[in-house]
């Protein structure tokens, strides 16, 4: 303006006024004073209509950059025509460059923040992701706070839900000396003038000098708490749509003051600080949780061991009466039958002192029959008297002791102690006809050696065998007696037989009920009580005999497997996995009729065997309904669980002769089931069966292709978008099959994964790919690397070994990794990354975009390249494809920004390639630049 005035007559006083999108508003004047001339142009700005005064002329026009301006000149001095134009001429040029000036000044500015402000966001991300204490990143929050705005001064703050108490997190004053008490929690009333409750709890910013912004306090106080600053800002932080926190920054000197920027700026970097912070505060809840899980575990496997532990004494229990019961029918001598008893029980229970005593036959004392004792080693005939064996026979019921309850009945004249002290003594009485004719005991003479109630209800079993033998005997003599009276008792002798004849009878009884129950048990599973596999294949076999003879052709077999069975055993235990079981066959049985067969064959699979009149329809039918109620909750062991299961379905037809070919063809169909999906039924047909027959033909080939070295790669060209110039080539995996000719990755990849035969693959490549590198010059070569190849310690060395022992360049090698490699195992993957990198090889990241794309990987990682995924670039130029342009354009501007190369895949028409070259992609791959092809296509040609 001051140069404009110098080119006016003297005394002429000069006006501007402007209005521009991105200046704003604006007016000034020279010489300064003229502030009405300055009024008068901005209101002819404003189109008002206000006249000019006869010594004011007016300049108006449009800039080209769209800002509107308005001169007027006051002059008392006449301008010729010429010089006026000359002189508006000059004042269009050089008011345009200003304006052109001040704008490229804005966006300078702008840009610097933005840089400032990135940098700031890449630390802040990073601390979410590093090990620090929470004080020690609340210092780094405020450091990148500083190097935004002036924050000198700054606490950050945690409140409850209610924001009627809140935490100090971080505090940083360099004026206020106070300081508040670590991890305690300040009530609203204990501060009820803090201007950062009112920030809490009106859920919104204030900024201003802290004396004024005292009437927003819900409590009008005179002075607020703390030091008066000069400016204060406060901004809440939000989660879930409540104030959970708030940040402060506040100011001392008058010249840092607080404006509507930097509230902005802090509310923007409060979120991500938020962001971090529970990030932070969830990975050390995530470690909790894990901590408690792991302790969890251990308390269920120690509950487990105790299970297992009673399952197997119950085990040995149940064989120890068995055994016992067949010795009392064995009819043994009566030394050899007390021995094999006293064997049995000790497998037991500690029995190394065991005894039996019987009464006389004057019943005037005991003797002892049968007697194992460490201290005693005969025991002789005694007349009754107050010893402990007298005191179970006197009581007539068992008797166990320990050695304080014996001194407290010697003390009281009970009882009379014979030979060694006892530390512990069991006893039980022998019963005959309701007549105590004797004593079984053990005794222990080691204090940490006591017996239990179950070793006492164990030994009154043994006692009632003993007993029963002994009656037995009683009868045996009894009968020789009877015929030594012939003559006189026959009548007594036939009714004594027959009471034998009932006991004999009763005994076979009980033996064959024994063995039905064991031939039950056989054929049917313990814990559902259902048929077991062995029980179904033996129905199978007589349904297929009777379909063959025309008696019942229709029936199918169902296989049923249980959908994430694994989990509720994992999760809750096996207890509760066997209880839903239960529940499960429960279900299944009452859904079919009398006559059908529902077996378990195992964990968490079952069979059903049901006749269908109305073909594969039927069986489709009742497999929905089966699937239907098992949809229906569940509780199990206090909670509440939703099972699911898939089906199998195999229809009986003549090609069926066996029951183990419809068991694996519903087999097969309950797996296909699974592939799509789970909770659905699927019938085998013959598809299913010539795809297993191919899978299984083709993984045969696949290994005689290893043995033959079938394999090869061919290279596709990587080329330069800036002078089109192929700077190296991507070997990519090809079949040569002897039948099929050259088969693509999606025709074996999969199998090969599976069978785990692609990694032999992968090396037979990787030999070839470093023979072709170091048998040509022309740029570099990429390979892909599975994340398999990671699991193993040995890749990277032996990958290097591969690259000496052809004599290649270890610096024209890439390895391509998904972003799957960095998640498998990062602390292996990245010691091996490191390996190769240390010799020269380069790291590419392919398909970036698709899996979880985190910026840490790129800094972590030694990664100098990345690959825009074939996705992304066939999209650029989709209908509605702005959200793909915009992430494309934001993956090449971080890699420029981090100074790594870009790699556009899937270039196939000349958009797509002038696109990707405009947003700054450095190179281009796909068939618009190049078809994968053999070496001696691509490499000698080259």
């Amino acid at each position: 303006m001051a140069t404009l005035q110098g080119l006016l007559p003297r005394a002429s006083n000069v006006a501007l006024a402007w209005r521009d999108e991105v200046l704003g508003d604006g007016s000034c004047s020279y010489p300064e004073p003229a502030e009405g001339l300055c009024r008068l142009a901005r209101e002819r700005l404003a189109g008002t209509g206000v006249d000019l005064p006869g010594s004011v002329f007016e300049l108006a026009w449009r800039h080209e950059l769209g800002t509107d301006c308005v001169v007027l000149i006051d002059t008392d001095e006449v301008m010729s025509m010429v010089r006026r134009e000359a002189w508006q001429g000059t004042a269009r040029v050089l008011i345009g460059s200003a304006m052109e000036l001040m704008r490229q000044r804005l966006q300078i500015e702008e840009l610097q923040r933005s840089k400032q402000l990135q940098k700031a966001l890449f630390e802040i991300a990073d601390l979410a992701g590093a090990d620090l204490a929470m004080t020690e990143m609340m210092a780094h929050f405020h450091r990148i706070l500083g190097s935004l705005m002036y924050a000198e001064n700054c606490y950050i703050v945690e409140c409850d839900e209610n924001q009627q108490s809140l935490e100090f997190l971080y505090f940083v004053d360099t004026h206020d000396s106070y300081l508040p008490e670590p991890r305690r929690r300040y009530r609203y009333e204990e501060m009820p003038a803090s201007l950062t409750f009112a920030v809490l709890r009106n859920g919104r910013a204030l900024s201003g000098p802290s004396r004024e912004l005292a009437k927003f306090l819900e409590k009008q106080y005179e002075v607020s708490e703390g030091v008066e600053s000069t400016d204060w800002l406060g901004v809440p932080m939000w989660r879930d749509n409540r104030v959970c926190g708030a940040i402060v920054v506040q100011s001392y000197v008058a010249d840092a003051c607080y404006g509507e920027e930097e509230r902005a700026l802090l509310n923007f970097v409060a979120k991500h600080i938020l962001t971090a912070m529970d990030r932070h505060q969830a990975h050390a809840q995530l470690e909790q949780r894990v901590w408690q899980r792991t302790q969890d575990l251990e308390h269920i496997n120690g509950h487990l061991q105790g299970e297992i532990i009673e399952r197997r004494r119950a085990e040995l229990l149940q064989a120890a009466l068995f055994n016992i019961s067949e010795l009392g029918m064995s009819g043994k001598a009566t030394g050899e039958f007390y021995a094999q008893v006293h064997g049995i029980i000790g497998r037991l229970l500690d029995a190394s002192n065991f005894y039996v005593a019987m009464v006389t036959e004057d019943a005037a004392g005991i003797e002892f029959v049968y007697s194992v004792d460490r201290f005693n080693r005969e025991r002789a005939t005694r007349v009754f008297s107050a010893g402990l064996t007298e005191y179970a026979l006197q009581r007539r019921e068992p008797v166990l002791l320990a050695r304080a309850d014996i001194d407290r009945l010697i003390a009281a004249g009970t009882l009379k102690e014979f030979g060694a002290k006892s530390q512990c003594w069991l006893g039980v009485p022998l019963f005959s006809d309701d007549e105590v004719v004797g004593v079984i005991a053990v005794q222990s003479y080691n204090p940490e050696v006591a017996f239990t109630a179950d070793d006492q209800r164990l030994l009154v079993f043994v006692a009632r065998t003993i007993g029963n033998s002994l009656a037995r005997q009683r009868d045996q003599q009894r009968l020789l007696q009877a015929h030594a009276e012939l003559e006189l008792r026959v009548t007594e002798r036939t009714r004594e037989l027959g009471e034998v004849n009932q006991k004999l009878l009763g005994q076979i009884g009980e033996r064959m009920r024994a063995e039905q129950r064991l031939t039950h048990l056989a054929m049917h599973d313990v814990l559902t009580g259902l048929p077991n596999r062995l029980h179904l294949q033996d129905r199978l076999e007589r349904a297929i005999e009777n379909a063959e003879l025309g008696i019942a052709p229709h029936f199918a077999l169902l296989f049923l497997d249980l959908d994430r069975f694994k989990w509720v055993n994992d999760s809750i235990g096996h207890a509760a996995g066997d209880q839903m079981l239960v529940e499960v066959a429960r279900r299944l049985v009452g859904l079919v009729r009398g006559e059908d067969v529902v077996a378990r064959l195992g964990g968490d699979e079952f069979a059903l065997l049901v006749p269908c009149e109305r073909g594969s329809n039927a069986a489709m039918e009742l497999g929905r309904r089966l699937l239907k109620a098992l949809e229906a909750p569940m509780w199990v062991d206090g909670r509440e669980l939703f099972p699911s299961g898939s089906i199998g379905i195999a229809v009986w037809d003549a090609r069926y002769t066996s029951g183990a070919d419809l068991l694996r063809d519903a087999d097969a169909a309950m797996y296909r089931a699974k592939l799509k999906g789970q909770d659905r039924c699927v019938m085998f047909d013959g598809a299913m069966h010539d795809e297993a027959m191919r899978s299984l033909e083709l993984e045969a080939d696949l290994r005689r292709a290893i043995k033959k070295r079938d394999f090869l790669p061919y290279y596709q060209p990587i080329v330069s978008l800036l002078d089109g110039e192929v700077v190296g080539h991507e070997a990519l995996l090809r079949w040569r099959h002897e039948r099929r000719g050259v088969l693509l990755p999606g025709q074996f990849l999969s199998l090969g994964e599976e069978s785990g035969l692609i990694e032999q693959v992968d090396w037979q490549i990787y030999e070839q790919v470093m023979e072709d590198m170091a048998a040509s010059a022309v740029g570099y070569i990429s390979v892909n690397v599975s994340p398999r190849h990671f699991r193993s310690v040995e890749f990277a060395p032996r990958l290097l070994g591969m690259l000496d022992a052809a004599g290649a360049d270890p610096g024209r090698l890439r390895v391509e990794i998904t972003e799957m490699a960095l998640l498998d195992d990062e602390p292996r993957t990245l010691r091996a990354l490191h390996q190769l990198r240390e010799r020269g090889v380069v790291v590419q990241l392919d398909d970036f975009g698709t899996g979880y794309s985190a910026l840490s990987y790129l800094h972590r990682f030694p990664i100098s390249a990345l690959k825009v995924d074939r996705s992304f670039v066939a999209g650029l130029h989709d209908e509605g494809s702005n959200s793909t342009f915009a992430l494309v354009q934001g993956v090449l501007s971080l890699a420029r920004t981090l100074g790594i190369e870009t790699i556009g895949e899937g270039i196939e028409d000349q958009r797509q390639l002038q696109t990707l070259k405009e947003l700054g992609c450095n190179f281009g791959q796909g068939y618009l630049l190049g078809y994968p092809a053999p070496r001696e296509e691509t490499l000698q040609r080259a």
